[in-house]
């Protein structure tokens, strides 16, 4: 396999979490993954499965403990670091 080519894809992939990373650190209220799939242009998909790229690259920010959707109203949201920390630190 190419190296240059895992290379780019793994870039790809940080850029995309970095993105929703941001948009939702300027959301304090959440957004569902439709609402961030359509603001940055990535909720396309084939017909009855649109919204894939970006569940998945939530689902990575998730089992990285950087996001958590709320199961009742969809929206996800950045985890609490400041409150994980402080919680540590007693």
């Amino acid at each position: 396999m190419d190296h240059s080519l895992y290379t780019r894809a793994q870039r790809a992939m940080a850029e995309l979490k970095g993105a929703i990373y941001e948009l939702l650190a300027g959301s304090p209220s959440g957004l569902t993954n439709a609402e961030i799939g359509r603001k940055l242009g990535i909720y396309q998909g084939h017909i009855g499965h649109e919204g894939h790229i970006s569940r998945t690259m939530l689902s990575l920010l998730e089992a990285e403990e950087v996001a958590e959707q709320d199961k009742a109203t969809k929206r996800w949201t950045l985890r609490n670091r400041d409150s994980e920390s402080l919680n540590a630190d007693t």
